[in-house]
């Protein structure tokens, strides 16, 4: 069957190795279809590379169907960010909803940091994200999603039609994390209490190392609760923090602006890898 006139197929596929020699992490690039692009790898500091994942178009348009694939071989360390936000332009009558699938694979040894910029949702727009993650032994992840309202800017707030994410996390082939999330705001208010309520944005943020003792965990989780502003409703951001079932934890914020939100998940971000790797978290290089 041929494809619908009316979607775009992207395809990005990526691949991180170790150099043998040289302990730096290169990267190949093994398939990339327009929209979706990488320019290039960047070496870090600790022998990491980063790439920028970009989307040529702007955005995620209408009818899009776009498949992001990246590889963490065994010892590489990748760091993958956005040179942007996401934005999800209005969804086109007669053409199907903007979808974007993920896929990560992180093996033994490895560790992917994924710290893309916001989540976007124009008014009208449908756009159904999936994100699959699985985690070898002794693998890494340190990964945020931060999602915006709209865009505030010309009083777009929750004016989306449709928002789906999953997510579904695995180690040594177990889950340890599966979220299903709906937002429909015509449908069921976002601002309702039992949901955002007085705040504009959510962001998540998983921390995992596979194969570390429970203990690490529940010590991990004091230390970034402790970092984290009280679950108050008068603050500018409310946050909680809890273990995974295993090899990891989870932070979820709500915040007033996305500032809000990214500072603290940086410092996060820090306390976490220094206590995981004792290495430093070094932010991504932007082109800007």
């Amino acid at each position: 069957m041929s494809p619908s006139p009316h979607r775009t197929d992207g395809r990005l596929n990526l691949y991180f190795y170790l150099s043998p020699t040289t302990s730096q992490t290169n990267l190949r690039v093994v398939e990339q279809t327009p929209p979706l692009r990488v320019v290039r790898g960047f070496n870090q500091p600790g022998g990491a590379a980063m790439a920028h994942l970009h989307n040529v178009s702007g955005g995620v348009l209408g009818g899009d169907a776009l498949t992001v694939t990246a590889t963490v071989g065994p010892g590489a360390r990748a760091q993958l960010t956005t040179p942007g936000a996401t934005r999800v332009y209005r969804h086109r009558s007669g053409r199907p909803d903007a979808v974007q699938t993920t896929c990560f694979t992180v093996e033994a040894g490895g560790l992917l940091e994924y710290l893309p910029d916001p989540l976007i949702p124009f008014a009208g727009s449908r756009y159904r994200q999936t994100t699959r993650i699985a985690l070898a032994d002794n693998a890494g992840l340190f990964w945020w999603e931060i999602v915006a309202p709209g865009r505030e800017t010309r009083d777009e707030l929750f004016a989306y039609e449709q928002l789906d994410m999953t997510v579904d996390i695995t180690a040594g082939g177990r889950p340890i994390a599966i979220e299903r999330l709906r937002l429909e705001p015509s449908a069921r208010p976002v601002t309702s209490t039992v949901r955002l309520g007085p705040y504009r944005y959510f962001s998540t943020f998983y921390i995992c190392r596979t194969g570390q003792p429970e203990a690490v965990w529940i010590d991990l989780e004091q230390e970034l609760v402790a970092l984290t502003p009280s679950a108050s409703m008068g603050q500018a951001t409310t946050w909680a923090v809890s273990t995974l079932p295993r090899d990891g934890l989870v932070v979820r914020g709500l915040g007033c602006t996305g500032r809000d939100l990214q500072t603290t998940l940086i410092e996060l971000w820090q306390a976490a890898k220094h206590r995981l790797y004792n290495a430093p978290a070094i932010l991504p290089r932007k082109l800007y």
